[in-house]
């Protein structure tokens, strides 16, 4: 039977002081327990103690197959004899009769005879940090370069002591430079390593990528960073046997650390440049290819010419190329690669012949040859056979296009219409806007009753912090105990007329304190009575009467002993906590109607939002997704027009309904939809170019009366946001104006008093305009003063008859127009251009 070789592992540090004791770990991992472990130190290291042998082992069945791993370790602990690079010897290990050998661990040793983990945190005397023993340094790959050339900036620490966490961390600016931070480090891992024979714990916070952008001697500021340490705290003695167990040995202080700036001498790239250079700086390779170097007139292509290396990958710029005449292009499409980028260059051509692209250039600056490298690619050849559509042929070679012909005329082959929302919206019941709804306005009446309360809470505050008597009455309970104190004192030091004479002092105190009574109102009776006006018990006031006989009798009589002495202390102790508790009840009942409100306001996150969706709706937008993909127009309109019959609607909807009847080659339906998303939501991009797109297409071409410019100023401001966007920055505004208001009426100097009523005003003005332009959408989502021309051809007459009256045009399907008025089954419309006329109410379709 054949057995697995076992695997064996080190675990050693690689870097110990020369009086400082460390563990080597042999581990032994596979089926069977090794028999034995020999292994020796060597002359340079001393054995203190060893070996020492651990067995765990571990059984797992899968699929019915058992498997059993074991894993012995032998750990020997060494000091080093004197310091150097030493190798040590490898351990023999047998398993099952068999030798195997272990690795050759390497060992530095340093003068350093206090390494960090054993340093004590600092100076027991002062609780402060040696510079020494906490830095931090900022190092670069190169402290000369030249302009564009990459460099690395690295960030580490370096600490002899506890560190219990980080604040304040400031990294540099990097003026100057072009910086991108390596990614964050999800934890920061701290390694041994020495300096100037010491050794720290040093772990890199960050580092950077960083590119010189001028030439020159550049400075990069220090980083900071303050260190949570924990220090030895000096031994403060009481004389106490319990000193040792409750007093804590450390304490954290906070410690900054800075860096120090790092300056870089930035030298200017040398004179003669090629053409092609456009500031890459480093080493890099290029290729060039086209993705199809055979195709036909008016079909796409693309020349991908990829750049990889080393140096500043970052910055890298497409290089520049010539293409033939006729070919058309496109905006160039960059693309990050692993140590690269590519560039990617669409074209059309647009006449057939052969024709060739480049070569592509790519000049870089070497620095390690400290000169300019040109890279060039082969000439491209391209093949470009006609079409089916008539167009020029090239000249030979392509070199040059037909004379006399005007591209800019030439019409976007290319051209259609922006495709498909795809991902399910937020549908809402047909016609429900937030603005208006009884959502709107109980967050309106929230914003008030919480500006209210805010003016309530401060006025009050300021009337409690001005009413002396009532901070008197507040204070009464604390000024009690601190009295009762001072008598439990005299209490354990058994002096009876001093005990009694504060325990009397402390309750006529107190009674005087929480209802504000002169010297001259302090009789019993009137203490009696105020106290039972105040709500407190008829029990509780006899009890307290009697404590101050109580206390005037012992003043005058001889000591009754500490028994009676304690029982008074503890009764007094008890009627005052249960007066306070009695007169507390009737302040604890007035709930916070702010608080309130304000949750209330949380629980309403804009009903606008609120989604009406249904399963089946999302099931229906889904299917009419599928059904569009497929090119099946006519089920993406039956399933879509299906949530519409359910009562939702939203701009997305008639979006893709308008771009289903335009794949249909139904146009009026097409451009009546792209206008009802409009409705919806005016600032709709994507239906707003679908809708010029479409309108290109009708066969009328209406010129409109041109609007003033206030006017058309005013409605793409409108038109910036939907409705329920509007609504929600009115109130937003109208939160802040609420809120400088409250700062206007309560504030106590004119400067916030000037500056609430400024604000105040600022955000009312917005806040009206929101709602303003969010209550004009919605009053536009309701008329019905505009309509789209369903019929093929429809004839517009002068009066609502079909006999008598006059043909004044003819109007085609898709035609938009306003409705002026409606008589029986016709309506009188006015076009753009201002010509009026009567239509049929069924060639027409209400937007």
């Amino acid at each position: 039977m054949a057995f697995a070789q076992p695997e064996i592992r080190i675990q050693a540090t690689n870097l110990v002081g020369v009086n400082e004791q460390f563990n080597i770990t042999f581990v032994i991992s596979g089926e069977d327990i090794p028999s034995g472990c020999e292994w020796e130190p060597g002359e340079d290291f001393q054995l203190v103690y060893g070996p020492s042998r651990q067995v765990s082992s571990s059984t797992t069945i899968v699929y019915g197959k058992r498997t059993k791993t074991t894993q012995t370790s032998y750990t020997y602990i060494l000091m080093p004899k004197k310091t150097g690079n030493f190798s040590l010897p490898a351990a023999r290990i047998t398993v099952n009769g068999k030798v195997y050998t272990s690795g050759i661990p390497q060992i530095e040793v340093v003068k350093d005879d206090r390494p960090a983990e054993q340093q004590g945190g600092g100076s027991p005397e002062t609780g402060t940090i040696a510079p020494d023993d906490l830095f931090m340094t900022l190092t670069l790959s190169k402290r000369s370069a030249v302009v564009g050339e990459r460099l690395t900036a690295t960030l580490k620490l370096y600490q002899r002591v506890n560190i219990a966490g980080f604040e304040n961390a400031k990294f540099p600016d990097f003026h100057g430079f072009w910086s991108q931070e390596s990614p964050a480090r999800q934890n920061i891992e701290f390694q041994r390593e020495s300096v100037d024979d010491k050794i720290y714990n040093s772990a890199v916070l960050s580092s950077w990528t960083i590119i010189p952008q001028q030439e020159g001697t550049l400075t990069i500021d220090p980083a900071e960073l303050v260190c949570l340490v924990n220090v030895r705290a000096p031994s403060i003695s009481t004389g106490s046997i319990f000193d040792s167990f409750f007093q804590d040995d450390y304490r954290t202080i906070r410690q900054r650390v800075v860096s120090e700036p790092v300056s870089v001498r930035v030298s200017p790239l040398p004179q003669g440049a090629p053409a092609s250079f456009n500031g890459a700086v480093g080493s890099f390779s290029m290729s060039a290819a086209l993705t199809r170097d055979s195709l036909a007139t008016h079909e796409a292509a693309s020349l991908k010419v990829s750049v990889t290396g080393t140096g500043n990958i970052a910055l890298l710029e497409a290089p520049a190329l010539e293409f033939p005449p006729d070919f058309e292009l496109y905006d160039i499409k960059s693309t990050d690669l692993p140590s690269g980028r590519e560039f990617e260059y669409p074209f059309i051509p647009r006449s057939h012949g052969d024709f060739t692209i480049g070569p592509v250039e790519f000049s870089y600056y070497d620095v390690s040859s400290r000169r300019y490298v040109t890279l060039k690619s082969e000439p491209l050849g391209i093949h470009v056979v006609r079409s089916g559509e008539s167009e020029p042929a090239a000249s030979a070679g392509g070199a040059a296009a037909v004379p006399g012909v005007d591209r800019r005329n030439v019409k976007d082959l290319g051209s259609d219409i922006r495709y498909i929302a795809v991902t399910v919206p937020a549908m809402a019941a047909s016609g429900s806007f937030f603005i208006g709804s009884g959502a709107f306005w109980l967050v309106t009446v929230l914003l008030f009753v919480l500006a209210a309360g805010a003016y309530a809470a401060i006025t009050g505050l300021r009337r409690r912090r001005a009413d002396v008597a009532g901070l008197k009455t507040r204070k009464a309970t604390k000024m009690a105990r601190k009295r009762l104190a001072e008598a439990g004192v005299f209490l354990k030091k058994n002096l009876y007329t001093a005990f009694y004479e504060e325990l009397h002092r402390a309750l006529l105190g107190y009674v005087s304190d929480k209802l504000n009574l002169d010297a001259a109102e302090l009789s019993k009776d009137n203490i009696a009575s105020r106290l039972a006006g105040a709500g407190v018990p008829e029990g509780t006031v006899s009890e307290y009467i009697s404590l101050l006989d109580a206390c005037e009798y012992a003043r005058y009589s001889p000591d009754a002993g500490v028994e009676t002495m304690s029982a008074n202390y503890e009764n007094a102790v008890k009627v005052i906590s249960e007066i306070d508790a009695s007169m507390g009840r009737k302040h604890k009942t007035a709930a916070s109607a702010g608080t309130l409100a304000a949750l209330l306001l949380l629980l309403f996150p804009f009903a606008a939002g609120a989604a009406d969706n249904t399963p089946a709706s999302d099931s229906l937008w889904n299917a009419g997704v599928q059904h569009y993909a497929s090119g099946n127009w006519d089920g993406a309109v039956l399933c879509w027009n299906g949530i519409l019959d359910s009562g939702l609607e939203s701009e997305q909807l008639y979006y893709n309904l308008g771009n289903a009847y335009f794949k249909d080659g139904d146009l009026p339906n097409a451009i009546l939809n792209y206008e009802r998303a409009l409705k919806r939501n005016p600032s709709y991009s994507d239906a707003r170019f679908n809708l010029e797109f479409a309108n290109s297409m009708i066969q009328d071409n209406i010129e409109a009366v041109p609007d003033f410019f206030l006017s058309v100023w005013f409605s793409s401001l409108a038109s910036a946001m939907s409705s329920n966007s509007w609504t929600a920055a009115a109130l937003v505004a109208l939160a802040l104006c609420l809120a400088m208001a409250v700062m206007f009426f309560a504030g106590e100097s004119g400067g916030v008093r000037k500056t609430g009523f400024i604000c105040a005003i600022v955000a009312l003005i917005i806040s009206v305009a929101c709602f303003c332009f969010a209550a004009g959408q919605r009053a536009a989502y309701f008329d019905t003063d505009e309509a789209i021309v369903m019929s093929p051809v429809s004839v517009v007459k002068s009066a609502p008859s079909a006999d008598s009256a006059k043909d004044l045009f003819v109007l085609h399907e898709g035609t938009k127009l306003k409705v002026l008025e409606t008589v029986g089954q016709w309506r009188n419309i006015e076009l753009s251009d201002g010509r009026q006329g009567w239509m049929q109410s069924s060639d027409l379709e209400i937007i």
